[in-house]
Formats: structure tokens, sequence, C-alpha cells
């Protein structure tokens, strides 16, 4: 579905990831670690086309993302669903329809999708926050309102940028319950966290891969996590 092969990626003229090869297969789990400034976030944006790598290859749904233009970009997004660390929502709509704005842009808000997005809601603890407009939020009901938008199309793949770093741990639970069950449906799904209580927690309920960013190389990360 994602593929790297020997990707490097340079940033202020310094290499920040060297010589990384990733296969993200159908209905796989990934966990992604490493210290802060270690590259995970540019990994991510490796993984969905928003950086092109200074070397190597990335395969999105077997195609090169040097040879992909902006329809074949767009087509693809609508198949990963990705948790941005500073998640970004459109101030002067309620978060309801922040959620929903991937399905209306595809043309997919009908009635079974509007009743999803209310079970997700609630499933994500904003269903009493629907009409509540973004600055209202806190830094945690952001946290989960994005992850919400992110999977409200069923993507193929969802990417997690630290998507339980604001939440408390019986929410961060919630959340991760939810990228468990999506996984169990087939989906491919990386979080990229500093919580190892977190990958403790779902190495018991999912099979899951540990990856570790470090000295610009991605590792598989110690069996005692």
């Amino acid at each position: 579905m994602i593929e790297l092969e020997n990707i490097a990626y340079s940033y202020g003229g310094g290499e920040l990831l060297s010589d990384i090869s990733l296969k993200l297969s159908p209905g796989s789990f990934h966990f992604l670690t490493g210290p802060s400034g270690s590259g995970k976030t540019t990994f991510l944006k490796l993984c969905y086309g928003a950086l092109t790598p200074t070397a190597g290859q990335v395969r999105i749904f077997d195609q090169d993302v040097r040879t992909m233009n902006r329809d074949d970009h767009a087509l693809a997004r609508r198949r990963v669903g990705v948790v941005h660390q500073d998640c970004q929502f459109l101030d002067h709509l309620p978060v309801a329809d922040n959620i929903a704005l991937p399905l209306m842009v595809s043309g997919r808000d009908d009635i079974e999708n509007v009743s999803n997005l209310k079970e997700l809601m609630h499933w994500v603890g904003l269903g009493n926050r629907a009409s509540a407009l973004p600055p209202e939020l806190s830094g945690g009901e952001r946290q989960r309102a994005a992850l919400a938008r992110a999977v409200i199309m069923s993507p193929d793949v969802v990417l997690a940028d630290e998507p339980t770093g604001n939440v408390d741990w019986e929410m961060s639970q919630r959340l991760l319950q939810l990228l468990i069950e999506l996984n169990r449906m087939g989906k491919t799904i990386m979080i990229a966290t500093h919580d190892l209580n977190l990958i403790r927690a779902a190495k018991s309920k999912v099979q899951t891969r540990v990856l570790r960013i470090a000295n610009r190389k991605l590792q598989l990360a110690g069996a005692d996590l």
C-alpha cells in the first residue's frame, strides 16, 4: 500500500533521514517511536506524499510520488487518513461540519454517512460538542476531532502523529480501541508516539510492529517495550 525504498530526506543542509526502507502492508499495525526531532513527523509526511524524498523512492498505492499529478494526490489522500500533530480546523464552522468536511468535499454527505458521523462523534467523546466552534475546544477535544475527521471516510490507511498527546489515559484508550477496530476491519495503521504505555496496551490487544527512528535510521524496536 505504501512502500519506501532506500529513501533519504535532507532538511536545512543536513540529512534528517537516511537509507530507510519499509513496506506498510494491508492490515498491518505499526508504532513509530524516537526522540523529539528524530524525524517522525517528516517520515509520516513522506508516507502520504506531503514531502518528496531527496533520494530513494516512495510508492503510494503502486504509484511513485514523483510521477503523481495533482489529481493522483487527491485520490490518494481519500485513501489515507492523517491525524496531524498541529491539527487545523475552519474556525467559523461547527465541530461536526469540520469532521464531515472530507465527506462533503468528496460528495459523500448522504444520510448514511451523516448517521456514521454522529456515532463517530460519540465514540471519540464529542457527542455533546457537535455545535461548538473549534476555538471553544480544549487541546484534547481538538485532538479527538482530528482523529474523527481522519477516519470519517473509512480510509485504507491511517497515519496518526501523536493522536493521544493531549488526552487523558481513559480517552487515549478509547481512541486506541477505535484504531484497533479499524485495523481489525483490514485498515493499515501507523501511530507516531512517545507514549510507551500506549504501545504496551496495544500489544496486549493486537499484533503490532514497533519501529524506532534513531541516528537517521529506521530500526525495529526492542521486544522489551
